[in-house]
């Protein structure tokens, strides 16, 4: 990845996470200060049934010195892989990792800020188990989601066209 990439992911990461740190009116707790994928920043949380979760920011594919055409795309993810994130410390109790649910939305860079109140209101549904609360995601957004139907991947359409 380009040194102006890894600038703009932990600019917006760092900017996403202070946000959604307000938004989420419970105390989120963000770790990790390095951009590397082993110990990637995340914000996480615990929920009204006493679940761990978090939301992780990163490339999903960047330019680099061998590629400089690769698109630049995003990722958000939810509770991804929450069965490895043993690092995460937490200040209030907490009844395990929420490994029933996750999720993740690929963007392009200057999309993500304004998916934080969909995101918000997504996780909000999620710890309500309700829904049909969740928001329509930002305006001229469209989502392509898997054939089977299930919502836990979803692309923008404009991120999903470059990614081709």
């Amino acid at each position: 990845m380009t040194p102006e990439a890894k600038r703009i992911v932990s600019e917006l990461r760092c900017e996403f996470y202070s946000l959604f740190a307000t938004a989420m009116k419970v105390p989120v707790r963000i770790t990790g200060t390095s951009y590397s994928s082993s110990n990637s920043p995340i914000a996480s949380w615990v929920d009204g049934r006493q679940r761990l979760n978090y939301v992780n920011i990163y490339a999903h594919t960047a330019p680099d010195d061998f590629f400089p055409k690769r698109p630049f795309l995003l990722r958000l993810a939810i509770n991804k892989s929450a069965g490895s994130v043993t690092r995460v410390k937490h200040e209030q109790e907490y009844q395990g990792l929420n490994q029933g649910w996750d999720f993740e939305l690929t963007v392009l860079p200057e999309e993500i800020l304004d998916f934080l109140p969909w995101i918000v209101s997504l996780i909000q549904a999620d710890d309500k188990g309700v829904p049909s609360l969740v928001q329509a995601p930002p305006c001229l957004s469209k989502f392509v989601v898997p054939e089977n139907g299930l919502f836990n991947n979803a692309w923008t359409e404009k991120a999903w066209r470059i990614s081709i």
